[in-house]
Parts: C-alpha cells; sequence; structure tokens
C-alpha cells in the first residue's frame, strides 16, 4: 500500500468520512507485513482515536484484523465457546470456566494474555504452576481442544498479527482507551478462534479499566456489535468491579482459589460469577434450555469431580508433569510457591464490611512483585493477599481481615494504606449481585 493510500485513509477518519473499504483491508494487511511507515500507523491510530469510526467500520477493522492471521477452522464449530473480561483484581475466572464448560461438553479454546498495570493476567497465574505451557500453535490448540475439550494459550504472532503492532504503538502513543481499537484488538483474537458463541464479562468500577457505567456501557455495545457482525452469538455482562473478587489477589494464590471452587470449596463470589458466564454459554451453544438447568449441569460437574479433572486433564496436556498435577488438584498448596512472609491486617474500625479498594490492593502488589510497569517485567508468582472477609459480614475494629504475602520488607505507610482500604458500616447492609446489565 502507498504512503499516498495510507494518508488518504487518514484524511478519511479525521474528516469522519466512511473509510474506503478496500483501503482499510490493504492497510490492515500491510501493518500485519510490516509493509507501512510506522509514523503513518501512529497517524492512523491518533485520527481513530480522536474522531473514531462508525460500528461497520469497526467491524470490517475487527475482520481484516482476524483475517491477518490463522483462523482456527472446526469441522462443526456449534460448541466451540469462549469468554473474554476486560479485567479486574482478583479475576481468575478462566482458569475455572474452560474445565467447568469442557466438563459439560463444550469445546474452549481460549486465548489469553499476561497482566500489565493492575489487572493481572490469565497466563501470569497458569504459568505459576510448574511446567506449565502456554506457548501453544493454532493447529496445537485445536489438537488439545478435540482431545480433552478446553485449553488456554498465550497470544502469539500466528493469531492476528496485525493486532501484535497495532497494540504495541497504542501503548506509545496514547491511543489505549480508544473504544474501536479495543474492540478490534479483543474481537479479532476471539474471532480467530472460530468461536460460536462468545460471553464478553466487562468490568465497571473503581478496580476496573472502564470505571464509569457509561463507558463500560459504550465498550459493551461495541464489542458486541462487532462480534455479532462477525457471525458470533455473543453477549456482554456489565459486572461490578468496586472490590476484590473472591478470596485471592495475586497470580498463585488466585490458582489456588480456583482450584478451590473446582473442589467445590471455594468462594461464592467468585463462583457466583463463574456460573454467571458459564450458564450464559450453556444456553448459547444448546446445551441446557435455560439458565436455570445450566447451574444445575455446572453444580454436578464441580460435585462430581469431572470439573477438577478437566483441569488436571489441561495440566498435563500443556506440560506439566502427571505426578505434579495430581498434587496440585488434591493440595496446591504443596505445589504452589509460597511467599517468605505472611503479614496479618487488622481492621480499623468496626462494622460491616461494605468495600475494599481493589485499587489500594493491587497498586501494593504490583509494587512487591505480583504485577507489572512494563511487558518487561518479571512476576513473582507468589506475592498477594489473601482476604479473610467477605462482604456484609461484620468485624470487630483490631481483628483481622487480610493476610499480605510478600517476600520484601514492607513499610508502615502500605500496611495503613491496607488497614484503611477496609471500608465498614455501622449498618447492615445488602449484598447484591455483581450482575449490572446485559448488553446484547
Amino acid at each position: 500500500m502507498k504512503s499516498a493510500d495510507v494518508e488518504a485513509l487518514i484524511n478519511q477518519v479525521s474528516a469522519k468520512q466512511t473509510m474506503d473499504d478496500s483501503a482499510l483491508q490493504d492497510f490492515i494487511t500491510g501493518v500485519a507485513q510490516r509493509t507501512i511507515d510506522l509514523g503513518l500507523v501512529e497517524k492512523w491510530l491518533k485520527a481513530v482515536h480522536s474522531n473514531g469510526i462508525s460500528v461497520p467500520e469497526t467491524t470490517l477493522l475487527t475482520k481484516g484484523m482476524m483475517l491477518s492471521g490463522s483462523v482456527i477452522d472446526w469441522r462443526d464449530n456449534t460448541l466451540v465457546v469462549d469468554k473474554h473480561s476486560t479485567g479486574g483484581v482478583g479475576d481468575k475466572m478462566s482458569l475455572m470456566l474452560a474445565p467447568i464448560l469442557a466438563a459439560c461438553g463444550l469445546k474452549v479454546p481460549m486465548l489469553a494474555g499476561r497482566g500489565l498495570g493492575h489487572t493481572g493476567g490469565t497466563i501470569d497465574k497458569l504459568e505459576s504452576i510448574p511446567g506449565f505451557n502456554c506457548s501453544l500453535n493454532p493447529q496445537q490448540m485445536q489438537d488439545q481442544v478435540e482431545l480433552i475439550g478446553c485449553c488456554i494459550a498465550a497470544q502469539n504472532d500466528a493469531i492476528a498479527p496485525a493486532d501484535g503492532l497495532l497494540y504495541a504503538i497504542r501503548d506509545v502513543t496514547d491511543t489505549i482507551d480508544s473504544i474501536p481499537l479495543i474492540t478490534a484488538s479483543i474481537i479479532s483474537k476471539k474471532a480467530a478462534e472460530g468461536l460460536a458463541s462468545l460471553v464478553l464479562d466487562v468490568k465497571c468500577g473503581k478496580g476496573a479499566f472502564m470505571q464509569t457505567l457509561d463507558d463500560a456501557t459504550a465498550l459493551a455495545k461495541s464489542m458486541v456489535g462487532a462480534a455479532n457482525g462477525l457471525g458470533i452469538n455473543t453477549v456482554a455482562q456489565i459486572t461490578q468491579m468496586d472490590y476484590p473478587i473472591g478470596q485471592y489477589v495475586g497470580n498463585s494464590l488466585e490458582v489456588l482459589g480456583s482450584i478451590l471452587v473446582l473442589q467445590g470449596k471455594g468462594s461464592k463470589d467468585t463462583l457466583e460469577i463463574v456460573v454467571l458466564q458459564c450458564a450464559e454459554l450453556m444456553v448459547r451453544a444448546g446445551i441446557a434450555n435455560s439458565h436455570d438447568q445450566a447451574k444445575d449441569l455446572i453444580a454436578e460437574v464441580i460435585a462430581n469431580g469431572s470439573a477438577l479433572e478437566k483441569f488436571r486433564q489441561m495440566c498435563i496436556q500443556q506440560g506439566v508433569d502427571e505426578v505434579t498435577a495430581q498434587t496440585l488438584i488434591e493440595n496446591p498448596n504443596s505445589v504452589l510457591l509460597s511467599s517468605e512472609h505472611i503479614t496479618e491486617v487488622t481492621a480499623t474500625k468496626a462494622g460491616y464490611v461494605s468495600e475494599i479498594d481493589s485499587m489500594v490492593l493491587a497498586d501494593i502488589a504490583r509494587k512487591h512483585g505480583a504485577g507489572r510497569f512494563t511487558i518487561e517485567d518479571e512476576i513473582i508468582s507468589e506475592i498477594g493477599f489473601e482476604i479473610c472477609v467477605e462482604r456484609g459480614q461484620y468485624v470487630e475494629a483490631g481483628s483481622n481481615w487480610l493476610k499480605f504475602h510478600h517476600n520484601q520488607v514492607f513499610s508502615e505507610e502500605e500496611i495503613a494504606a491496607l488497614s484503611n482500604s477496609l471500608i465498614t458500616s455501622p449498618q447492615k447492609i445488602q449484598v447484591k449481585s455483581r450482575l449490572i446489565s446485559i448488553i446484547e
């Protein structure tokens, strides 16, 4: 594609005119092949960020990015499903969703990412399991899913390679928060999995990327529109993210929390979201007639151990030796790394737990190595938090409510911030569902 043609495309976006379809396709091909001047790519991204593009253009952009790499072709994709979350503190749903759905008879070829910022990445969590290999090519993903029903693999250059360059440039040009660009980045990779159905978990609140309901709704509508435009039966669930999900925050700790749920012992808060996502996909795939029936099936595969067995099988297929995998599902603490220190944090005021400031926990965990400031940072998997109270529970002043798993010495300021992150109410509160709204 000639530079003059790219400039014309940029001018169309800047003038809020509809981009030429074939020119946009040529542009995406050129980006994937690295044949377009990076300065022009930057200008195009900034134009889209400043002026926006239409839903049909977003869908076309998404399709072009999908077709820039491999697309998994299933003989019959009716049972092929997946989910995507915009991320949140303690968001570990993928680790449970994939094996639960596989145990129910669905196929889940999940591509996932690493954490950057305060949200943990699914791949970082899985790599805290000794030997777990997330580097699968599309054929390996397909083979594993056909064999056991699920896989969770890291995003790679074979899938939507145009996104790799665009995302890197978005990161340095301050265009990360563009809704059309977010949409195309996420949906292009999910579409390349060859899905029939997709559920999107769009987080909303202080601990989320989209902090307001209006922003979360706009993103949800954009992603649903693009995915449906590519023939994927898609729904978005907007969920509350003002407090951490479940009992554990941190990579290996979240693996522990996920295994506990699969054992039938985990937090109700975590299970609620997992069931919400799984039930929606089961109904859309046609293996359950209603959400209630789906919930019964989910409860059954957890109770009879078949979901936990799928998790074990996934571990083995992705490089974990059989003895380690078996020990992991029976006694995860004996396999996962432990921190050098555990410090208990006390409540400053008595009352009913109404909120926990997710960002305080996330920021301190990241400073101690649980998250990244740059993509090159190494993750310390054992760092994180164990939350010992639930929403609505009464706590006494001075009682222990949080365990900080750490290796480095912490400051008094950090402990004070953690103590103050627990917000209590003198009156008993009503604990509401995290689900705010559904976008179809």
